[in-house]
């Protein structure tokens, strides 16, 4: 391997110091056409091999854009889709690095075809191994699919261009009007990356969420746990509106690893460690709150389109690779607004659907809300929890107790509408009233809902639930 290069750079970066193996570093181009005989081509544009992170197996490929700009042709394709065929035979993770230019012009159908090997690999591959890419220059045209078919996603914030159509052949748009090649696009828009970083940040983070990651479906990601199993929350109370900060509290050591965490701000979502297992974790979130404890967004305690279906993708990566999951539920209601109408219920149907459809270990905890049917697509024991908790002022019923009286009391006073608010909030809101029905099986104490949540993994931990016999659902 060309360590000069920066394709190899990033790869020395990535894995332990020494691990990396390169595999087919003798493989170059066969096709002629366009005097391209005359033209050295190196590993064909694409370093591909082996090594560890952490202990931890994982193929590598990385794309060189000082050959030929890092286009794919025949032979970068069959590099790149003989890794997968390692992968999958070892069952380990496969981490892309782009930089390509695309579609090598110049061997046409054979070129056309080795995008086509690799989608096709990559299909096989998905919920069998993790699939991880970074793009850290261009990834356009047929090749913005390959990090389409991926898990997650990573972006270099400033140099990085993932595209299927150039912001400029959009109609009425131009590059300086709207960037959507751009990470910030791309990110909070799009929804379509995980993480937007600089190039040594994004190799760090690919190590530590590999870290958290099972190798294959057949592995369980556990690790030793160096944390107080009985450690209390005492903060924790104070973070129902940020709830991402709620899960580094109650995780491991305190790290929590947010997938998607420029998108759809309403929904958290990301993998911690308890008791050393990793879980995955979606959580409805009201507030944004920067390093210093400020508060700097603000969110209706609503579900949103965007939120539903960032929350369903992530839990369908959780059950096809046996990660239990926690959700914090803390929601009122439906986005209302005509342009999330558009999606909503098919959105929020692909969110019940997920958590009903998993077979791994869920628990839910209320923090503060639960009303309505959005209550009831956020993991409520009506779609299948194993294990739902509340705290003990938190809210479970149908809506806010006091437009429940102004339905129920229509055409009364302001009196009688609030001594009906009040009995009503009483009766129906109560969680002590859920509780006597079961559908809340356990009020714990904020402080002390680490241990509540291990404790409920623990007795989870050998869960066995089958479905009825289908090739797979068509939600």
């Amino acid at each position: 391997m060309s360590t000069t290069s920066q394709a190899g750079q990033r790869i020395n970066a990535l894995l332990d110091e020494n691990s990396f193996v390169e595999i087919g570093a003798l493989v170059t181009a066969r096709a002629t056409d366009f005097n391209l005989k005359q033209t050295e081509t190196p590993s064909d544009g694409v370093i591909t091999g082996y090594g560890v992170i952490e202990g931890n197996l994982v193929y590598v490929y990385s794309q060189d854009a000082s050959v030929l700009n890092g286009t794919v042709g025949e032979m970068h394709a069959k590099k790149i889709a003989n890794l997968y065929d390692l992968a999958m035979k070892m069952g380990a993770p496969v981490i892309g690095l782009l930089d390509s230019a695309g579609l090598r012009l110049q061997e046409a159908t054979d070129a056309l075809n080795g995008f086509g090997e690799i989608y096709r690999k990559q299909a096989l591959a998905s919920g069998v191994i993790p699939q991880i890419t970074a793009v850290f220059g261009t990834c356009g045209g047929g090749l913005a699919i390959v990090p389409g078919l991926t898990d997650f996603t990573f972006m270099e914030s400033a140099k990085a261009k993932l595209f299927v159509n150039s912001p400029n052949a959009l109609e009425g748009n131009e590059i300086s009007k709207c960037d959507t090649s751009a990470a910030a696009f791309q990110s909070e828009e799009a929804g379509n990356v995980d993480v937007v970083a600089d190039e040594a940040s994004i190799l760090a983070q690919i190590r530590q969420l590999v870290a958290m990651l099972p190798a294959n479906n057949a592995e369980i990601a556990i690790s030793d746990c160096t944390d107080d199993l009985n450690r209390g929350c005492p903060e924790i109370v104070n973070c129902v509106g940020d709830t991402s900060i709620a899960l580094s509290q109650i995780a491991d050591n305190g790290i929590f690893v947010e997938v998607k965490q420029n998108y759809a701000k309403d929904m958290v979502a990301g993998f911690l460690k308890l008791n050393g297992a990793t879980i995955g974790a979606v959580a409805n979130r009201t507030q944004v709150c920067d390093d210093k404890g400020e508060v700097v967004e603000k969110f209706d305690a609503a579900l949103s389109a965007k939120g539903a279906e960032k929350a369903a993708d992530f839990i369908n990566f959780c059950d096809a690779f046996e990660i239990p999951v926690l959700s914090l539920t803390n929601v009122k209601s439906f986005a209302a607004t005509k342009c999330s109408e558009k999606r909503m219920a098919k959105a929020v149907a692909k969110l019940t659907y997920a958590f009903a459809n998993a077979t791994v270990p869920k628990v839910n905890v209320i923090l503060d809300k639960a009303y309505g049917s959005a209550y009831v697509a956020m993991n409520s024991k009506a779609i299948g929890a194993d294990i739902t908790m509340a705290w003990p002022d938190a809210e479970v019923g149908t809506m806010d107790a006091l437009l429940a009286a102004k339905i129920i009391c229509d055409g009364q006073g302001s009196e009688a509408i609030n001594a009906c608010a009040k009995e009503y909030a009483a009766l129906q809101n109560n969680v002590t009233s859920a509780a006597k029905r079961g559908y809340v099986d356990q009020i714990v104490e904020p402080v002390d809902t680490r241990k509540y949540i291990i404790g409920a993994f623990e007795m989870l931990a050998t869960k066995s639930e089958g479905r009825p016999e289908k090739k797979h659902g068509t939600v």
